[in-house]
């Protein structure tokens, strides 16, 4: 066995289900750990009752993104292929990410392309990764990239342990931009792979307020504990000036300045040949039709 799929889950019970029962199509054999994060839903009970053969995590508490981190830890296969409780992968996707992993020892991350359901749209951020501007070396097999998706990616289960995993601070949102970023820190390479596909059929129990407001706060969290100071504030102001003001800006405001001061302790800039794959993202990013911070 190549991959593990590792899948984080709260009160999505239906659309957990969904999911676990579309693992069974996989061409290749897998375990799959799913790890529940507290679900007041029946969720935890609803997976061992009706998918005995997945190895089940019941956390106590919601730990976000880390709840990854816990599944990993218990993970014997080289490469883990996410998933969110909302997406799936196409039965032959994920052994398509496992042979670039085997034959790119440096590769660390695929990500694939997703396609929003119903109706097979491609996600709005997929021209973006294809179109990658980030420069990479000539053996990838697909665009660099600086950051990933959790949910549409298959990681390299050493390079995620060497580079420590999602950080605990930032919980849940946008939590891949830090990851990603140390990942280059220690030389490893992420890339786009256009014929390794993932579906998204967004569940409609959501928070988006909460998701954004943690999407701001982990964007300036990320800035100043990675960026050179002048970046970081170009980049703070450059937000302050388009976010809306409302109280979700606000809150994520307030949010960001009470952790300044550990962002101050941990702060630790980023290579000189990482930060430059870094700056030929701004201008996508301020262009972004996927990634705004409203709701």
């Amino acid at each position: 066995m190549r991959f593990t799929v590792v899948v984080i889950t709260r009160d999505r019970r239906q659309s957990l289900l969904a999911a676990l029962a579309r693992m069974r199509e996989l061409t290749e054999d897998a375990p799959v750990i799913v790890v529940d994060n507290a679900s007041r839903d029946g969720t935890a009970d609803a997976v061992a009752a009706q998918h005995p053969e997945v190895a089940l995590i019941r956390s106590p508490g919601n730990l976000g993104a880390v709840g990854r981190n816990l599944a990993v830890d218990h993970v014997r296969t080289p490469y883990v292929a996410f998933c969110d409780d909302d997406t799936w992968w196409d039965p032959d996707a994920p052994s398509r990410a496992a042979d670039l992993l085997d034959a790119h020892p440096r590769l660390a991350v695929v990500t694939g392309r997703i396609l929003v359901e119903p109706g097979g749209r491609e996600d709005p951020i997929v021209p973006e990764l294809r179109d990658s501007p980030v420069p990479g070396p000539p053996w990838l097999p697909g665009p660099a990239l600086g950051s990933f998706l959790a949910g549409a990616s298959m990681l390299r289960a050493e390079a995620f342990r060497e580079a420590g995993g999602f950080s605990s601070r930032l919980w849940l949102g946008g939590e891949e931009e830090l990851l990603s970023a140390d990942l280059m820190a220690l030389g490893w390479q992420l890339c786009y792979a256009e014929d390794v596909v993932v579906h998204h059929e967004p569940s409609r129990l959501r928070e988006p307020h909460l998701r954004r407001r943690h999407g701001i706060r982990n964007t300036l969290w990320f800035t100043w504990l990675r960026r050179p100071l002048p970046v970081a504030v170009r980049r703070t102001a450059r937000l302050l000036r388009t976010l809306p003001r409302d109280r979700v800006t606000a809150g994520a405001l307030a949010e960001a300045a009470a952790g300044l001061g550990w962002v101050a302790r941990e702060r630790r800039t980023l290579p000189p040949d990482v930060e430059y794959r870094l700056r030929t993202l701004e201008t996508a990013q301020r262009e972004s039709r996927a990634r705004r911070y409203v709701s």
